[in-house]
């Protein structure tokens, strides 16, 4: 196996899960999401991961999935807003296909509705986001290899514009 086609990084709101979903029908092959993952092995959400066992131990699940999801799946991953910024997720996902989906705050307020269960967007919702972004964008921008703003696409927009982007697939006309 060679690893997945794509991986999208990017902040709440971006529209990574959606967006890989479009990606992988258009390129015949499946999405998988990292957070998803983490919530199927401990049968928890992320919110009750961090309110009852703290931000810590939900990172530790988090670099857990995203080192499988990189090592057995073959379609499209969506990886969780800041798992990029732990070392040991960062040295994996550098050099891959990876494609980062930016979003305008505006945007990501309307899309994630910022009263949703977030752990780190619970305590004023866009200062924390602005805070999220201003540490993990340059991170975001050092390990992929495109960059799509997502604010003003749909998801299958979005989508070819990564799949161009990563040279899967040559523009529309």
């Amino acid at each position: 196996m060679t690893g997945p086609v794509a991986v999208l990084v990017g902040p709440p709101g971006a529209g990574k899960t959606t967006v890989a979903q479009v990606l992988a029908a258009r390129l015949g092959v499946t999405a998988r999401d990292t957070d998803a993952d983490v919530e199927a092995s401990t049968g928890r959400s992320i919110s009750d991961i961090f309110i009852t066992s703290g931000e810590a131990a939900f990172r530790d699940l988090e670099r857990a999935a995203v080192a499988r999801a990189l090592a057995e799946h073959d379609g499209v991953v969506a990886v969780g807003g800041g798992a990029p910024l732990d070392p040991a997720s960062r040295e994996l996902l550098a050099g891959g296909p990876v494609a980062f989906l930016d979003v305008a705050l505006a945007a990501a307020a309307r899309r994630v509705g910022f009263d949703a269960p977030r752990p780190l967007l619970l305590d004023s919702p866009r200062a924390a986001w602005t805070r999220l972004m201003s540490a993990r964008r340059p991170v975001y921008t050092e390990i992929a290899q495109v960059t799509v703003d997502t604010t003003d696409l749909t998801p299958d927009e979005a989508a070819e514009a990564v799949a161009v982007g990563l040279g899967l697939l040559r523009p529309r006309p």
